[in-house]
């Protein structure tokens, strides 16, 4: 009877150790599927994180590209503001051209009215 005690003793052993060895087979085996959905979050976050950087650089693009249509039309615009300051330069000379004309006009009038007052005054001496 001690003999099968011992061997119950050893069997019951070995059992707990294989439990034991199961135990912890099962624990690394939790281990490994948690550091599997680690890394498996991490790719998600890095791939988020590429998109929103994806986004982020197409804004930009897209920024960039309003900003140099604007550029552009203010370009455009500087050029024809400038046409246009030229045009009402010119078109002011003209007007002081036309004026100066009209002032040698009325000036050699005047100059006529004169002579002729002069005329009629040495006519009624």
């Amino acid at each position: 009877m001690n003999e099968q005690r011992m061997a119950a003793e050893a069997t019951r052993r070995e059992a707990e150790q294989a439990r034991r060895a199961a135990e912890e087979a099962r624990e690394a085996g939790e281990h490994h599927r948690q550091a599997l959905e680690t890394v498996r979050q991490q790719r998600e976050w890095l791939r988020e994180t590429a998109e929103t950087a994806r986004l982020a650089s197409e804004e930009a693009r897209t920024a960039a590209e309003t900003a140099r249509l604007a550029s552009e039309e203010a370009r455009v615009a500087a050029d024809a503001a400038q046409h246009a300051v030229v045009d009402a330069v010119r078109a002011t000379a003209d007007v002081l051209n036309a004026s100066l004309a009209q002032m040698q006009v009325v000036e050699d009038m005047r100059r006529t009215l004169r002579a002729i007052n002069d005329a009629n005054k040495l006519d009624s001496n």
